[in-house]
């Protein structure tokens, strides 16, 4: 009678096979005992076999997936808030302060002109309004200077136009003091006063004009980006909890999961949150944008551009008709007004394009300052006949004057109407792109929180849903 095999207990015979045979086992200590593998993709491979352990995978995922979603994006908003702050808070200012200290000095230039043509009659509104511009300047200059970077290349820009300021203001003084002894070198000491505005401090004003301009442009584009990266992850955990539900249906037949269904909706809304907030920041910047920062912009060069055609209309009589330049640069300047290529006529010019691009009232003060320049220009054109008639006299009193009666029908008198009223339209300029850009910050800050904290309730709801699932399993 044959001996029967056993199959277990200590004595048991088991058949030997070559190590070779069975690639993914190993002996250990020589006991014949079996040893998986026991790396990570080997454990994560042995978990997902069972049906709860496909159920933990899948609750990982989706927690990282809302999760960094939530985190991801609440990153990107509050990086678009920030910059729209710094729009707000920093860079349309100094954009505008940068324009105002151009528009301050050229100012200063012309009215110092002004005075010297008045010498001892010269109004005391006159001379504070000389002093106020060159204070308005210095004061913008150094509150400029206080908000740039310590290592910034414009600090240099603005560190050589409070040198050049006093500079200046020194030689219209001299000028000043010869004029009103009669001696004929004052008028050279303003014309050599006004060169070096023209040619030192202007130009270095526009140089850090146009660089603000720049800085104002890349904030705003960064407070205007599509967050999409944001986006991104956000349907890729739509699609994520969609396929997860979709495939515990086929499994279970059970339509509805709470949990799962409550993660699906946060980070819907969160989804929904971000379009509204990105879009509606967005569309309050272009606004402001495209009602008070462009318009403005345009506004600051048409003021410039005036202010140096009254210059040029001063320093010709100051120089008593002896040189053509300053006749040149009037009718250079009046021109590039109304049209951006005076020798061809073609494309509007700066005063023409503020016009256009005026909203509101603004447009209706730049239509009223159209006329007050048109007036000035026909009281330009009579004085010139009057000098070209050989009296100088009649065509400086013309131009400026310290009587009160003959001053409402003066250019001066037109000029001051036109520089008003290009005042007062970009005040309302500048409240038009405030108004539509103030509070987008906090508006994107308060999105990214709520993202953020709706990225963390849908993490929770997924893993609450799929533990009820879970729990059946024990």
């Amino acid at each position: 009678m044959a001996t029967p095999v056993r199959t277990e207990g200590p004595g048991a015979h088991t058949p030997q096979r070559s190590a070779g045979s069975v690639p993914a086992q190993r002996r250990a200590g020589g006991t014949g005992a079996v040893v998986l593998p026991s790396g990570p993709l080997a454990r994560l491979g042995r978990a997902t076999r069972t049906a709860p352990g496909r159920l933990r995978l899948a609750g990982a995922l989706l927690a990282v997936l809302t999760l960094a979603f939530g985190a991801l994006t609440a990153v990107q908003v509050n990086s678009r808030a920030a910059a729209a702050q710094r729009v707000v808070d920093n860079s349309q200012p100094l954009s505008q302060a940068a324009a105002d200290i151009n528009r301050s000095l050229a100012d200063a230039d012309a009215t110092a002109a002004t005075g010297f043509l008045l010498a001892g009659a010269e109004p005391r509104a006159v001379r504070d309004r000389y002093e106020q511009d060159l204070r308005t300047a210095s004061q913008l200059i150094a509150e400029s200077a206080s908000r740039l970077p310590g290592s910034s290349a414009l600090g240099e820009v603005l560190s050589r136009l409070n040198q050049q300021v006093p500079v200046y203001a020194g030689l219209v003084e001299t000028a000043r003091a010869n004029n009103r002894q009669g001696y004929p070198l004052g008028g050279a000491y303003q014309r050599y006063a006004s060169e070096q505005m023209r040619t030192v401090l202007l130009p270095a004003a526009a140089q850090f004009s146009a660089a603000e301009n720049a800085q104002l442009a890349e904030d705003m584009k960064a407070a205007r980006a599509t967050p999409w990266a944001g986006y991104a992850l956000g349907l890729l955990a739509l699609a994520g909890l969609f396929w997860v539900q979709l495939t515990l249906f086929r499994r279970t037949n059970r339509v509805f999961n709470i949990g799962l269904m409550a993660a699906t909706a946060s980070v819907l809304a969160a989804v929904l949150w971000l379009t509204v907030a990105a879009n509606g920041a967005a569309t309050a910047l272009a606004r402001g944008d495209r009602e008070g920062g462009v318009p403005l912009r345009a506004l600051n060069a048409a003021r410039v551009d005036v202010l140096t055609a009254r210059l040029a209309e001063n320093l010709h009589y100051v120089a008593r008709g002896s040189s053509g330049v300053y006749a040149d640069l009037w009718s250079k300047t009046t021109e590039h007004l109304f049209t951006s290529d005076p020798g061809r006529g073609t494309g509007p010019g700066t005063l023409v394009q503020a016009q256009s691009l005026a909203p509101r009232e603004a447009g209706a003060k730049l239509a009223q300052a159209m006329a007050d320049y048109q007036q000035w220009r026909e009281r330009h054109t009579a004085a010139t006949k009057l000098e070209n008639e050989g009296d100088y006299q009649a065509a400086l009193d013309a131009t400026v004057t310290a009587r009160e009666a003959d001053a409402p029908k003066t250019a001066e008198a037109a000029f001051a109407a036109t520089d008003r009223e290009l005042a007062d339209a970009a005040v309302l300029e500048e409240g038009e792109f405030r108004d539509a850009a103030l509070g987008v910050d906090k508006d994107l800050r308060t999105a990214a929180a709520a993202i953020a904290v709706l990225g963390l309730l849908a993490a929770a709801a997924a893993l609450g849903g799929l533990g009820r699932r879970l729990a059946e399993y024990r």
